[in-house]
């Protein structure tokens, strides 16, 4: 744990003057018919309506913004299967810098064509496991600045200012609930929660058929998924990172699994009572509360982070 630093309230606040004026503070909705389903007041942190559909601009641009003329010059590269690409295309056009995004040849189109759209190359390489090779040979290759998608203090810090937001902007909350996969969300949420207000409880959601964060937590060392198999695309990260596990042992209170099935009654929900479309992994934080898995003091503030919409449309109709 010693060896790790984590990322600090100051950091949070850093990011959050890097990031202003370019990107959405998302809004905050009261879902008041869903929190009397699970006994709680409860609130939406409306990440899917963040620039790119989802919350991974903020960690892209706070990376991107701190490198150096020479890095910025040359270019960056990074892995991803959808909201990551994204985010990162997004934030490098914005600094005018050049950008390689390695994604699975799985990929859904719609994130692939958003990413190219954005103004990034997109390389179609294998599976996730294959990526980060790849990543590294054309970092090696073409002196390029390798954006991890989540194992980095600096886009970990961005994540946070979803935390920020959150205490700023709405009632003190009793728990939040973040959806994880690599761990970079819930990593900068917990930091900027807990180093305000260490009561505030943080729970983590997983996907029953990508769980890498429990079984992290269990060896205390990153776990290796050797196969996803799950409707949550945007969870099914094949690791942890080492930054990601020691800010998840140090500030988050527990972390859940939800099933698919649980996954797609709370993207139903969500989009008949808040008429907001989140992808399956941004609707994981409520279905863990809506399937009971999150013990909840009764009337408590409950904040749900819906972290992206970012849905294929073919996705979409086979869930409705």
């Amino acid at each position: 744990m010693g060896q790790h630093e984590l990322v600090g309230l100051d950091e949070i606040h850093a990011a959050q003057r890097v990031i202003a004026g370019h990107l959405h503070r998302t809004p905050l909705f009261s879902a008041e018919t869903l929190g009397r389903r699970i006994g709680a007041k409860l609130i939406f942190k409306a990440e899917l309506l963040q620039k790119t559909g989802s919350f991974k601009p903020r960690g892209a641009l706070n990376k991107l913004s701190s490198l150096s003329d020479a890095e910025k010059a040359a270019g960056v590269i990074t892995m991803s299967a959808g909201n990551h690409a994204q985010g990162v295309a997004f934030a490098a056009g914005l600094l005018g810098i050049r950008a390689t995004v390695v994604m699975p040849e799985t990929a859904p189109q719609s994130k692939v064509d958003a990413t190219r759209g954005y103004g990034a190359t997109v390389v179609l390489h294998g599976t996730a496991k294959d990526l980060l090779p790849k990543v590294r040979e054309l970092e090696e290759e073409q002196h390029l600045t390798f954006v991890h998608p989540f194992d980095d203090p600096l886009v970990i810090a961005g994540q946070g200012t979803v935390g920020l937001e959150i205490l700023e902007d709405g009632p003190r909350p009793d728990i939040v609930v973040v959806p994880v996969g690599g761990g970079g969300l819930i990593s900068g949420v917990a930091a900027a929660l807990k180093r305000s207000d260490p009561s505030i409880k943080v729970i983590g959601v997983e996907p029953v058929g990508a769980s890498v964060m429990i079984p992290s937590l269990r060896q205390n060392a990153p776990a290796h998924l050797e196969k996803a198999e799950t409707i949550a695309d945007g969870l099914a990260a094949p690791f942890v990172g080492d930054l990601n596990l020691a800010h998840v042992q140090h500030d988050v209170d527990d972390i859940v699994l939800v099933t698919d099935d649980e996954i797609i009654a709370a993207m139903r929900l969500i989009m008949e009572r808040s008429k907001l479309v989140p992808e399956p992994s941004g609707a994981a934080s409520f279905a863990a509360l809506l399937a009971g898995k999150i013990p909840i003091p009764a009337g408590a503030q409950v904040v749900s982070i819906i972290s992206g919409g970012n849905l294929d449309h073919s996705r979409l109709k086979a869930i409705l």
